[in-house]
């Protein structure tokens, strides 16, 4: 019914940046808040950042002031602005939108995933 496929993961050097996108698609009616996460091998998946759909945004402590999440609803689109990148950024990073359906369902819905590895 609603898919989410991320892109713009890739290898970065140590203080670089990238740029995530999260577009959705399918039967959607509205979007509420969308978030990023992301899973380093060996470890648990955890919240990055996330965003209402009114643009209140939160974020992990080891990502402030150095990511920003913003969101196009127009275009059923997030995004995370990924700034001075650290090896310990890196991870396979996942976009989870809670959406509601023309249907009437209301879905937690999560992409595919995209690496992201900082190394020089």
């Amino acid at each position: 019914q609603v898919q989410l496929v991320e892109s713009g993961g890739g290898l970065v050097q140590p203080g670089g940046s990238l740029r995530l996108s999260c577009a959705a698609s399918g039967s959607i009616f509205s979007i509420n808040a969308m978030g990023w996460y992301r899973q380093a091998p060996g470890k648990e998946r955890e919240l990055v950042a996330r965003i209402s759909s009114g643009g209140s945004t939160s974020y992990a402590d080891s990502v402030k002031g150095r990511f920003t999440i913003s969101r196009d609803n127009a275009k059923n689109t997030g995004y995370l602005q990924m700034n001075s990148l650290k090896p310990e950024d890196t991870a396979v990073y996942y976009c989870n939108a809670e959406c509601h359906t023309i249907e009437g369902d209301y879905l937690q819905v999560w992409g595919q995933g995209t690496p992201v590895t900082v190394s020089s």
